[in-house]
């Protein structure tokens, strides 16, 4: 039991994160992947584990999984399948284009709050010209189903779509849960045409943040701020997934789908090698089977930047 809490400090909730010893950093770069040094020394792997059909897979055990990186096998020194409660945005596009798709959406994140993790502490922002929290007063964070849904229903839908300040409010507030694991689920309508940051800003906050961020994209087929793009990309770099529903109804069992896979998820670590000079781009890929459960896909971030800093410069750090 002790040793499953220790394992809990360990997991912060992006597809590859890093434990670093005290004063080590992680820069941001405005491509997804995070770079981290030679005095990093533990990689964690968010890790989700389906079926053929695309189900979740729990109740794996450490030997069930095998990592590799840049083709060697990697010594699995941490590993976790707990159902941790989690730290969780709920991000709502509140744009006048969402005013018909509202119902099925609200009712979609409703689902959500009710298949997660009843410890979870979670907000709501909803975003159109501006970002606005959902909950009242000074209250950052709720694990009341009523409080929650009263705050999904707080927004107005009006004006445009202002995303990437969303992202990075997001960002924010989950900086001040108290819990290991932070998530973000998106739900939008439209690229983003309105905020006062810009897309490059945001996505250097999302690559230096430990956040997963699953999106919802609702497109109309002739929107003309319709970007799908943006919304894979945001998942891809965090490590999340992105949906596509064909209608709005479709956006609940989506919202059912990503609470059932922030509960199943793994976190396997490992101790990066020194080497391969600065800067290396290394390529990861996790492989999982189990008896009786047919092929397997495990599904984590596919590589990360090792930027090596040689001991002779941290030793003399009058070396340039």
């Amino acid at each position: 039991m002790k040793r499953c809490c220790a394992i809990r400090n360990l997991i912060v909730a992006s597809a590859v994160s890093f434990l670093p010893v005290p004063g080590a950093g992680i820069p941001l770069e405005e491509q997804p992947d995070y770079t981290i040094r030679s005095d990093v020394r533990l990689v964690l792997l968010d890790v989700s584990v389906k079926d053929r059909k695309g189900r979740n897979v729990s109740s794996l055990s450490k030997d069930n999984f095998k990592v590799f990186e840049d083709g060697r096998r990697q010594p699995i020194q941490v590993f976790a399948a707990d159902d941790v409660p989690v730290t969780v945005g709920i991000l709502v596009d509140e744009s006048f284009s969402m005013r018909p798709k509202r119902d099925s959406v609200l009712a979609a994140a409703q689902t959500f709050i009710e298949e997660s993790n009843p410890r979870d502490e979670v907000f709501i922002l909803n975003f159109n010209d501006k970002v606005t929290r959902g909950l009242p007063g000074p209250l950052l964070f709720s694990g009341d189903a009523q409080q929650l849904s009263n705050a999904l229903h707080r927004g107005v839908p009006e004006g445009k779509t202002a995303l990437n300040d969303a992202v990075v409010a997001g960002l924010k507030q989950l900086e001040m849960g108290k819990l290991d694991k932070k998530t973000l689920v998106v739900i939008s309508d439209g690229g983003d045409n309105a905020s006062e940051c810009k897309r490059r800003e945001m996505l250097d906050r999302v690559v230096g943040s430990a956040a997963t961020i699953y999106t919802i994209g609702l497109y109309d087929t002739n929107d003309p701020d319709r970007d799908p793009g943006i919304l894979r990309a945001l998942a891809r770099i965090s490590g999340g997934e992105a949906y596509f529903p064909e209608s709005p109804p479709d956006t609940i069992p989506v919202c059912r789908r990503i609470a059932r896979d922030i509960r199943t998820r793994y976190t396997v670590g490992y101790v990066p090698q020194v080497g391969s000079g600065a800067n290396a781009l290394r390529h990861i890929r996790v492989h999982a089977d189990a008896t009786g459960h047919g092929k397997l896909t495990a599904n984590t971030r596919k590589s990360y930047r090792y930027d090596e800093i040689s001991s002779q410069k941290k030793q003399n750090p009058t070396l340039d």
